[in-house]
């Protein structure tokens, strides 16, 4: 008569399956068989790939858990991460007179355009430097002032913007120019 180690003494730390005059130790999924036969110990899935979480993975008991950094939230797919727009859900901390702009993984409070002189504010982006001041003779114009983000990890050369001449005032000539911020001559125009 076969004896039922798995009742009689269950050797075994997690599922005993008996067998005709022996047994077999299996193991809960996330946990792997000892070298033993009898003792299971966790697997860390973690270290399978690289591609498991797009942030970072946590091993634990017999499973794993992505996380995501600050300022993003995890998807429903329980791996992917997405940007949190804190000025969409008007979580931000900046002044009514400030726009708020959203970066990846948080924000940023952008103080208002402010023209110098002898420009004069038309509206929130524009400064206009009137003809009739002789300051203005050989300024430009109108300054027009746009904020945008770029993200890391665009395939370069690329496109980022267009600007265009406009035949509306005759007699005009334009010049475009990178006025700051190109100091590693990472930006060209064409």
């Amino acid at each position: 008569i076969d004896v039922n180690e798995c009742t009689s003494e269950n050797p075994c730390t997690q599922t005993c399956v008996n067998t005709y005059g022996s047994f077999l130790c299996r193991c809960e999924p996330g946990y792997e068989l000892e070298a033993d036969g009898v003792n299971c110990s966790d697997m860390d899935e973690c270290s399978f790939s690289e591609f498991l979480c797009q942030h970072e993975c946590v091993n634990g008991p017999g499973s794993y858990y992505c996380t995501c950094p600050s300022g993003y939230n995890l998807l429903d797919d329980n791996r992917s991460c997405q940007d949190i727009n804190e000025c969409e859900i008007r979580n931000f901390t900046c002044t009514s007179q400030q726009t708020c702009f959203n970066i990846p993984g948080e924000y940023k409070c952008l103080d208002p355009v402010r023209c110098e002189e002898p420009y004069l504010q038309i509206n929130e982006n524009r400064c206009m430097c009137p003809a009739e001041n002789p300051g203005c003779r050989d300024q430009p114009f109108t300054i027009l002032y746009r904020v945008m983000d770029m993200v890391s990890g665009r395939s370069v050369p690329s496109d980022i913007f267009q600007m265009q001449a406009t035949t509306r005032y005759p007699g005009a000539y334009y010049i475009f120019q990178i006025k700051s911020g190109n100091e590693g001559r990472e930006f060209y125009m064409r």
